[in-house]
Parts: C-alpha cells; sequence; structure tokens
C-alpha cells in the first residue's frame, strides 16, 4: 500500500507496479486520482480516518509507504494508524530530520528523507570519479566508478587495490561485454566501469586517485 501520490509516492506505486507487485496507491486528493486513475491501482481515500484503512484493509498489507511528507500532522496520523493496525513494515517519508525523528518514535520501521540522501549521493557523484553511489550500512558503500590510472592495464593482483587501499573490486563491466564478478585475474582498462566496495571514507579516497 502506498498512500500519497505525491513526487516520491507516485513513483514508488509505479515502480512497484510496473515490476509486478501487487500495490494499491491511497491518495485522497481528487486531481491526483484524476491523474494516476487507470496507471495504477488507486482509491481515493483519507488515511489520516482510521476507518478508512480498515475499510481498505490495510493489516492484510505486509508493507506501507506514507508519501505524505510535506503536511506533517496528516504524515504521523497516518503512520500512527498504520503502526496501531500492525503493518509488519511501514516506510515514511520524511522532509526534516525533526519529522524523521518523530515518525521513528511512533513506530515507524524506515525512514526515508529523499532530499537530503539525493543531496548527499550528488555531492559523492560530482566530487571524483564516481559515477554511482550506494551507502548499504554503518558506512559500507557500493559504488560504480570509472578506473584510477595506476590501476589501468593491470590486473586487481598486479595493481593491489585492496592491500593499498582497503577497498575491493567487486566487477568490472567493459564496453560492449556482460557484466563479469572480479577475480585476480581481472584486467582493468582505462574505458572499463568497475564496481567497488568498501568503507565510504577509503572509497572516497581511492576516487580521488587521478
Amino acid at each position: 500500500m502506498v498512500i500519497g501520490l505525491g513526487r516520491f509516492g507516485s513513483a514508488i506505486a509505479a515502480t512497484l507496479d510496473r515490476l509486478g507487485q501487487d500495490v494499491l496507491a491511497v491518495e485522497r486528493n481528487p486531481e491526483l486520482v484524476a491523474q494516476w486513475a487507470g496507471r495504477v491501482p488507486l482509491v481515493e481515500a483519507d488515511a489520516v480516518n482510521p476507518d478508512a484503512l480498515e475499510q481498505l484493509g490495510a493489516r492484510d498489507f505486509p508493507v506501507a509507504v506514507v508519501g505524505v511528507g510535506s503536511y506533517l500532522e496528516a504524515s504521523v496520523l497516518i503512520t500512527g494508524n498504520l503502526v496501531d493496525i500492525g503493518v509488519p513494515q511501514i516506510w515514511a517519508k520524511a522532509i526534516s530530520s525533526e519529522h524523521a525523528r518523530i515518525l521513528q518514535r511512533i513506530g515507524a520501521h524506515h525512514v526515508v528523507l529523499p532530499e537530503a540522501d539525493a543531496g548527499s549521493r550528488v555531492a559523492h557523484l560530482v566530487s571524483g570519479k564516481m559515477l554511482d553511489y550506494i551507502e548499504v550500512e554503518d558506512g559500507f558503500t557500493v559504488v560504480k566508478m570509472r578506473p584510477p590510472k595506476e590501476t589501468q592495464g593491470f590486473t586487481l593482483a598486479q595493481s593491489k587495490v585492496r592491500e593499498r587501499y582497503g577497498v575491493t573490486v567487486i566487477g568490472v563491466k567493459s564496453p560492449g561485454i556482460d557484466f563479469q564478478y572480479a577475480t585476480d585475474e581481472t584486467r582493468i582498462s582505462a574505458n572499463d566501469l568497475i564496481i567497488v566496495g568498501g568503507h565510504a571514507d577509503l572509497l572516497e579516497r581511492f576516487a580521488a586517485r587521478p
């Protein structure tokens, strides 16, 4: 169940539907309902009202996403309603760290700050050779990047990336060739893209190499 069809919620609902997942979007704004009618399964209802959620069978959904972020009161009330119903996994959008703390305290299992997360990600991408950046947990991060010059033309055993920089090359994507998991014998070329995992600080240092 995805509640709220703003940019965040509609992107989630549309993607889940495209992936073949059973999804029901809930939106109270008639204009947004009309805009998305026929594009995703949806119903016009006000999720601030706990009776509406009960009638929609919200307790039967294993995951609910609260995409209402701009209206803090509505966001908190909807999240609280889902907690009271007993939805196993609740993802909620927040627009500030204070908003995020409130959502966590009332029982949201996952809180997302899209703008802050996107800003942090872009900052990493513009600062070096990184083309994609995913922070997994506790500082462990996976990045897609162009290889530093000192690795080009050498196998991973020869360049000793892990020993020198403390990061691991997970795989390589060469032009016109399918992605390949890396081994010690994998040779890196200037046109390759490499997938590298490790602590964020170490990856930043590696990506900063010329």
